[in-house]
């Protein structure tokens, strides 16, 4: 795997950088990815909407799914939120794989606060298509 290639690739998601989503660092079945809650992205609770959570489980999700250069698209995902916090605070969203085979592959994803609070925890799996990720594909 080209990790810096493939890194800027992942980084290209249009809807992730829409909501500030930076990914931070990129192995083989491994992502870490980050954002901080804007005000706009609360509910009308004033807490995280939980969409805005569950988008940054998902985009660590895929990137980790897709890490191996292989096109890898969800089939599911859960997600158990645990604790809700303010805005302005820093989020990091880590997947890692848990089972790959040859076609079908299982994540789990753990969203936390920058003071260490888990935010949230998930689980997902994706389908493994048997076609290479585009790494020179033009930024969106």
């Amino acid at each position: 795997m080209d990790s810096e290639r493939m890194l800027q690739r992942l980084g290209q998601d249009p809807f992730a950088r829409y909501l500030g989503i930076e990914l931070l660092a990129l192995d083989e079945g491994y992502s870490k990815a980050t954002m901080v809650v804007a005000e706009h992205m609360l509910n009308l609770h004033g807490i995280p909407h939980g969409g805005v959570i569950f988008s940054l489980a998902d985009a660590a999700f895929a990137a980790a799914s897709n890490s191996h250069g292989q096109v890898a698209v969800a089939l599911n995902v859960s997600i158990n939120y645990l604790a809700a916090v303010p805005a302005g605070t820093r989020l990091y969203a880590e997947a890692s794989e848990e089972s790959l085979g040859r076609r079908i592959a299982l994540y789990r994803m753990s969203v936390t606060a920058e003071d260490g609070t888990l935010v949230a925890l998930c689980q997902g799996t994706v389908y493994r298509k048997n076609q290479p990720i585009e790494l020179d594909a033009a930024e969106g």
